[in-house]
C-alpha cells in the first residue's frame, strides 16, 4: 500500500507546467542546458504500488537549447537523428517507495532505437488543487546517464586534450501531473448507474400498484350505471318508484285477481330488497283472501231469505187465517 493514498489514480503530465530537460558540460568549462517542449505521458498509481505504471513520450524535434544553430545540430544524425527516430520513450517496469514521498521509478529508456534499463529517483513535492479545480501533483528528480550507451557518440577533441561535449548527461525532471477526474467520475457514474438501475426497478411495483386508485375512481363510474339501472331492471325500480303512483299499478296486473289486495301487493316482487315491508302485506292478503268466498255468498243469501222470510210467514199467516176462516166461517 502507498504511504500517501491520496496519490492513487490516473495522472496526466501537464506539458505547459512541466520540464524534461538535460544539461552537460561544454568545452569542459561551462554547462549548457536544454529541454524538450513536446512531452506527454501518464502515471497510473494503484493502491498496491507494485501494480503502478508510468510512461513518458518525448518528441525529439522539440529540443530547445535557446540556440537555433545548436538545436539544428542536435536534430541531425550526429545526435538524435529526428527524421529516423522521432521519439524518445520511457516505460516503467517498477515503482518503489523508498521513503515517505520518495520514489524510485525503474523502466526502459529508448533512444535511437536502443533500449536500456534506467532507474530515476523522484521526490513528491506535494498534492494540491489549483484555482481551476485541477488536482495537481508535483515531482522532481535527476539522473545521470552516459549518452554513448544509446549510440550518441559524436564529439570533437580540444587542444587541451578534452572534448567539446561531455559524454555524461544529466536528465532533469520537473513534472506537474493532473489527476484525471473524468475517469473517476465515469467510474462513480457507472456505480451510480447500477444503483439507479436497482432503484428504478423497485419503483416499478409502485407504478403497478398505482392502478389501485384507478379502481377506486372506477367504482364511482360503476355507480353511474346504477342510476341507469332503474330504466332496465324492474327490481331496482321497485324501491325507488314505490312512492310514485304510475309504476305501482304495473305490479297488480301480475300479482292477484282481487283489486282491493292489488294496491299493496306491488312490493311483493321486491321481497329480496324489502322483505320486512312485504311480509305484513302478505299476511293481510292471506287473512282477507280465504274468508271472502264463504262470507260474501253467505251474507248475500242470508240477507235475501231474511227479507223473504217474514213475507213467507205473513203468507203462511194469511193462508192459515184463510183456512181457519173457512173452518169457522170467518173471512
Amino acid at each position: 500500500m502507498t504511504e500517501n493514498p491520496g496519490i492513487t489514480g490516473h495522472w496526466d503530465i501537464d506539458p505547459s507546467h512541466s520540464r524534461l530537460g538535460f544539461s552537460t558540460r561544454h568545452a569542459m568549462v561551462s554547462r549548457v542546458r536544454g529541454a524538450f517542449n513536446d512531452v506527454s505521458g501518464f502515471a497510473e498509481i494503484a493502491e498496491d504500488l507494485a501494480d503502478s505504471t508510468a510512461e513518458v513520450i518525448i518528441q525529439t524535434a522539440s529540443v530547445d537549447t535557446r540556440s537555433e544553430g545548436r538545436d539544428e545540430h542536435l536534430r541531425s544524425a550526429d545526435f538524435f537523428d529526428v527524421e529516423t527516430y522521432p521519439e524518445i520513450r520511457f516505460a516503467s517496469s517498477a515503482i518503489d517507495e523508498v521513503d515517505e514521498g520518495s520514489y524510485i521509478v525503474t523502466g526502459e529508456l529508448t533512444i535511437r532505437d536502443m533500449t536500456k534499463t534506467v532507474s530515476v529517483p523522484l521526490e513528491l513535492i506535494g498534492v494540491d488543487t489549483d484555482p481551476f479545480g485541477n488536482l495537481r501533483a508535483g515531482l522532481e528528480g535527476t539522473r545521470r546517464i552516459d549518452r554513448k550507451d544509446w549510440g550518441v557518440t559524436w564529439n570533437t577533441k580540444l587542444d587541451s586534450g578534452g572534448v567539446l561535449v561531455s559524454d555524461k548527461i544529466t536528465l532533469e525532471f520537473e513534472l506537474s501531473l493532473i489527476k484525471n477526474l473524468d475517469e473517476a467520475a465515469l467510474a462513480d457514474s457507472s456505480e451510480t448507474a447500477v444503483e439507479d438501475a436497482a432503484s428504478t426497478e423497485t419503483p416499478e411495483p409502485v407504478t403497478e400498484e398505482t392502478p389501485a386508485p384507478q379502481a377506486d375512481t372506477a367504482a364511482p363510474q360503476g355507480a353511474a350505471p346504477v342510476t341507469d339501472a332503474p330504466e332496465n331492471s324492474a327490481e331496482a325500480v321497485a324501491p325507488k318508484t314505490t312512492p310514485s303512483a304510475p309504476e305501482a299499478p304495473k305490479a297488480p296486473e301480475s300479482v292477484t285477481p282481487t283489486p282491493a289486495a292489488d294496491e299493496p301487493a306491488p312490493p311483493a316482487p321486491t321481497a329480496p330488497e324489502s322483505a320486512a315491508s312485504v311480509a305484513p302485506k302478505e299476511q293481510s292478503a292471506g287473512s282477507e283472501f280465504p274468508p271472502p268466498p264463504p262470507v260474501k255468498p253467505a251474507e248475500t243469501h242470508a240477507d235475501k231469505p231474511a227479507e223473504k222470510a217474514p213475507e213467507a210467514k205473513q203468507s203462511d199467516a194469511q193462508s192459515s187465517g184463510s183456512t181457519f176462516g173457512k173452518l169457522f166461517g170467518l173471512r
